[in-house]
Parts: C-alpha cells; sequence; structure tokens
C-alpha cells in the first residue's frame, strides 16, 4: 500500500463540465468510505445536481464561482470552504470573467 500520491500521476475522467482527478482511496489507506480528489470546472453554468449518501466537503484552490447547495446559493473563491451534508443536491459553476475553478473534495461516511 502506498500512502501518498500526486495530481500529476493520475489520469484525468471527465465529467459533464468539469475534468476530475481522483487522489486517496483504499488503495491509499483511507477507510469507511473516505475518499479525496480534485476537480475542476470549465462551465459556467450549473450542471445538473450531484447527490449523494455521504457528506461531502469542499476547499476551492483557484478560481472563483458560485455553489448551490440545497436551497442555498454563495459565492465561492480561493481560500474559502464548504460542506454538503448527505442526500443534499448540489453543483458549482465558474464566473464567466474566471479561469478554471478548480476545487479539493473529501467524502466522508456519516
Amino acid at each position: 500500500m502506498t500512502y501518498y500520491i500526486n495530481r500529476k500521476n493520475v489520469s484525468a475522467e471527465e465529467g459533464v463540465g468539469h475534468v476530475v482527478y481522483w487522489l486517496l482511496d483504499e488503495k491509499n489507506g483511507c477507510a469507511a468510505g473516505c475518499f479525496t480528489g480534485v476537480s475542476v470546472y470549465d462551465m459556467t453554468e450549473y450542471s445538473e445536481p450531484g447527490v449523494h449518501e455521504d457528506q461531502e466537503g469542499f476547499y476551492v484552490i483557484e478560481g472563483t464561482g458560485w455553489a448551490r447547495v440545497g436551497d442555498q446559493e454563495f459565492r465561492i473563491e480561493p481560500e474559502g470552504s464548504f460542506m454538503v451534508p448527505a442526500k443534499t443536491a448540489h453543483t458549482l459553476r465558474k464566473d464567466p470573467d474566471s479561469g478554471p475553478l478548480k476545487v479539493f473534495w473529501f467524502h466522508a461516511p456519516v
């Protein structure tokens, strides 16, 4: 088992309006459904919201935009962080005048 991984050594997975880099999971020692990654958004419109059985946290690395969590919408910018409760719809979008919106995220069981 290896406890270390670098984003540059991970293949990108195409999503709708964003690219996902899966980082830490059970192969790296994560347990009980915990896993992490980085997503890069190029869309200026919200995509179909995601909903998960677990909770998900986000940390904005670069870019500016908006997040919608349940019925709340709020501005996001670098060094900001937010949490999505389990079973809550959520989606992100970048500002039209921003470069790509890059976020680190993690899933954790409840």
